[in-house]
């Protein structure tokens, strides 16, 4: 009996000890597709945005050609005139077929396109039509535009666009366009680039706010903050210039600057840590360079 119930007993125990295992549940074709196929779109997209948006990309010469003309996207124009801008700089006798281009789109309707198209025209001074060209942008909408207008007419050696270039050392004084109220804003000292998102505007009336944008790259050095009120044509924000803009506006007045101009580029000689010591250098050999031409 001992030997039937230590049978038994050992029985159960044995049955315990050594279940039957379960098989294991593998991931379907389907499922290890798209597994696989999302891995790779979270690696590819970002590369894929980049190359979209790197100007530095090589275009052959029928893509600069297309991409010159291609109206609806913008970035393809600037994209092609960095491309252009390679070329003449290196003195390639090619980029002249496409100068006609440069004459066009002086007038295009968006900024940025116009203010690379400036920069440039200023890059062969030999270019038929790019010296009358800049001196009618001398009186674009964009202070940007303007003063590479004005930059690139130095290279011609007019200096008729010397206050659009002493404009470029000061800062931009942005003003509410309508009256409401402020309900966002971004902080002083923050960097900005151009058409960068300064602030938001409440108009009685409308249901969306007015974005109020950077007219300039820089840095903002002051804004009326969220909740206040303002009126229409009060002074919102004032931004200062970047360290580029101010760097080529003072190596442009070495060349053709005049005593009036020396209160503007003064302000660059002080020691405070907003203003590199490249720009300081900069702005005392201007005034030095000024002042020997006026003796």
């Amino acid at each position: 009996m001992t030997n039937a119930m230590e049978t038994s007993h050992l029985g159960e125990t044995t049955g315990d000890a050594d279940p039957q295992p379960r098989p294991k549940r593998s991931m379907s074709r389907t499922q290890k597709l798209l597994f696989f196929a999302t891995g790779w779109l979270i690696v590819l997209m970002p590369f894929l945005f980049w190359w979209n948006t790197w100007f530095g990309r090589h275009l052959s010469n029928d893509q600069l050609t297309v991409y010159l003309h291609d109206d609806k996207k913008p970035r393809h124009i600037q994209h092609a005139l960095v491309q252009l801008g390679d070329r003449m700089a290196h003195s390639d006798s090619t980029a002249k077929q496409w100068y006609p281009d440069l004459l066009r789109l002086s007038t295009n309707p968006v900024e940025e396109v116009r203010n690379t198209d400036a920069w440039l025209m200023g890059q062969d001074t030999s270019g038929p039509g790019f010296h009358d060209t800049l001196l009618k942008m001398l009186q674009d909408s964009s202070p940007m535009v303007r003063g590479n207008a004005a930059l690139s007419l130095v290279r011609f050696g007019d200096a008729t666009g010397r206050p659009q270039i002493v404009a470029l050392l000061q800062p931009a004084h942005i003003t509410a366009p309508a009256g409401g109220s402020i309900v966002d804003a971004d902080r002083p000292g923050t960097s900005i680039h151009q058409g960068g998102l300064v602030a938001k505007l409440s108009v009685p009336g409308t249901t969306q706010p007015v974005e109020i944008r950077s007219p300039i790259p820089g840095r903002i050095h002051s804004v009326t903050q969220t909740g206040a009120h303002v009126a229409s044509g009060a002074e919102i924000a004032v931004i200062d210039p970047g360290t580029e803009q101010v760097w080529e506006a003072l190596r442009a007045l070495y060349v053709i600057g005049q005593p009036e101009d020396l209160s503007a580029i003064r302000s660059y000689e002080r020691d405070v840590p907003e203003i590199s010591n490249d720009v300081r250098q900069q702005a005392q050999e201007t005034e030095k360079a000024i002042q020997a031409r006026a003796r």
